[in-house]
């Protein structure tokens, strides 16, 4: 393995650890990184260790790496007095990160000053900038070894700050599936309706699995990313939610008992300019897209 590959694969390490801030094992580097060999994985590891990039312990029988926190003190060490205050301004910010003009507002630099040292901190790879979903031109600064806070990454809907419509409509199929799958499972029980209708119920976290087990997703998807999808098919009219005595919300498929009425199947049903419609004008059934492509 030459020297590139080397850090290439030391990055790759690192990165899923800061993906699991609790600590990672082998097999979870492995299932990260599958065409990694155990020769690779153990002089990787024993390297990082000895830069001090990791705590070690044990755990139910493995050994755990957790990404060790950098202190300021260390972090900083030999910087001058305007690199040791842009360093705390941006680890104050934590990983929701801090804009450039609160980073001059906050150390009095000038612009070409304070672009110097944030380069000069960059390039130590002590912070890093991250661009926000909700300024595709703007980038804010963290600490390097930090996850973005999903506010600024936009979760696992965004790649490279594009929405991923196809992978999110691909997610809503899936766990409608699972929840039909659910109720299929259970319709017609012998133990009667309402046990029936209890069992067909299923947590977020059992969706959660599910979809991971079915590996579509490249990115490690949360509960709180399955609950997002699975409230989009309760506002769909697909599913239903309702809350557990102990507190926890599931979700089960539903059929409708009717299907939808006319009016709503027709876009003017639904469309916000049906006041302004009319035989001539701007706005016309004649030239009408989407009642074009209704009646196809």
């Amino acid at each position: 393995m030459s020297e590139s590959q080397e850090e290439e694969l030391k990055e790759k390490i690192l990165n899923i650890a800061r993906k699991n801030p609790k600590g990672i094992t082998d097999n979870d580097i492995t299932t990260a990184i599958p065409d990694l060999t155990s020769a690779e994985l153990v002089t990787t590891i024993n390297k990082l260790l000895q830069q001090g990039c990791f705590d070690i312990y044990k755990q139910g029988g493995s050994l755990v790496y957790r990404l060790k926190a950098q202190s300021s003190k260390q972090a900083v060490k030999g910087a001058d007095n305007e690199e040791k205050v842009v360093f705390n301004l941006i680890e104050e910010a934590g990983n929701k990160g801090i804009w450039i003009r609160d980073i001059r507002n906050g150390s009095n630099l000038a612009n070409t000053q304070l672009t110097k040292v944030l380069k000069n901190l960059e390039s130590k790879k002590l912070i890093k900038a991250v661009k926000c979903v909700n300024a595709s031109k703007k980038k804010v600064y963290m600490l390097y070894n930090l996850e973005p806070d999903r506010s600024v990454s936009g979760g696992a809907w965004y790649q490279d700050q594009d929405f991923e419509s196809e992978f999110v409509d691909i997610l809503n199929r899936q766990c409608l599936r699972f929840l039909q799958q659910r109720a299929d499972k259970i319709k017609n029980n012998p133990r009667g309706p309402i046990i029936g209708r209890t069992q067909s119920y299923a947590t977020a976290a059992e969706v959660q699995k599910y979809i991971t087990d079915l590996g579509i997703s490249n990115v490690k998807l949360e509960v709180e990313d399955v609950i997002t999808i699975l409230n989009t098919l309760v506002y769909d009219g697909k599913a239903e939610s309702s809350v557990y005595p102990d507190g926890s919300k599931v979700y089960r498929a539903i059929e409708t008992l009717i299907p939808p009425p006319g009016l709503v199947q027709v876009p003017c049903g639904v469309c916000p300019l049906i006041h302004k419609c009319c035989s001539s004008g701007l706005v016309t059934p004649q030239d009408c897209v989407y009642m074009a492509e209704w009646l196809d």
